[in-house]
């Protein structure tokens, strides 16, 4: 494996400047790293989402995919159309073949994950998944007003939405996961990376948006990752 370019997914709302500060990490480790935007809305859904990625990509000749959240759609469907090396969920919605956003939550026993992790935790909620409770407790209070400034709402549609891809490429795949994440517990994400994938979480700080609370760990964890699949393709190959 030669150098590669990390293509960073963001998840629901569109916006890379969720993951900035990991580019800025990335950066400073002598790797190539660019955040993408979506534009998000009426008449944009998961092809114009995947669009965006490939037009991101350019004419690089290697790149890794980095899935945040329901990213992980978005990078199904473009996966496809690049030359992938690598394909990451960060606290990734990791769908199957034919499979909606809308589907992903009830056929992996979300709601109920969630509402067990709520009340190991104390927290008698109704999962609602209000902002705070499950997303931005982790965040500034100026991360949080610059990411609401720049997040859109997802057209209705998307949700209902496949995910027309046949499967994952032949490439190394990696999940990793925050271990306070509330809208998609470590245990949950555990099982949903086994089933999905086959592979082990790799865990770092924070919740769902560690790529803001903890881009050191985030940045760490892929390098770390890209480093263990170039070993295991010396010693397989």
């Amino acid at each position: 494996m030669g150098p590669t370019t990390y293509l960073l997914l963001p998840g629901a709302g569109g916006a890379g400047w969720l993951w900035h500060l990991v580019v800025d990490e990335l950066r400073q480790r002598g790797e190539d790293a660019v955040a993408i935007d979506f534009e998000v809305g009426p008449g944009y859904g998961l092809a114009e989402y995947a669009d965006a990625v490939v037009a991101a990509a350019g004419d690089r000749s290697d790149v890794t995919l980095v899935a945040q959240s329901m990213g992980g759609f978005t990078a199904a469907l473009a996966a496809g159309r690049l030359p992938v090396s690598r394909i990451v969920f960060l606290n990734g919605m990791i769908p199957g073949p034919g499979e909606t956003p809308g589907e992903w939550g009830e056929s992996m026993g979300h709601a109920e994950a969630v509402r067990a992790n709520d009340l190991a935790d104390g927290r008698d909620t109704d999962p609602a998944f209000d902002l705070e409770t499950y997303f931005t407790f982790e965040l500034t209070a100026e991360q949080t007003d610059e990411l609401l400034a720049l997040e859109g709402e997802d057209a209705a549609e998307v949700f209902d939405t496949a995910a027309e891809f046949d499967g994952w490429p032949d490439v190394p795949l990696q999940a990793i996961a925050g271990r306070d994440d509330r809208f998609l517990p470590l245990e949950f994400q555990r099982k949903v990376a086994r089933e999905r994938l086959g592979v082990e979480l790799v865990e770092v700080d924070g919740g769902h948006l560690a790529a803001l609370s903890h881009p050191e760990q985030v940045a760490d964890a892929l390098v770390g990752g890209a480093r263990a699949a170039r070993r295991s393709e010396t010693i397989g190959g």
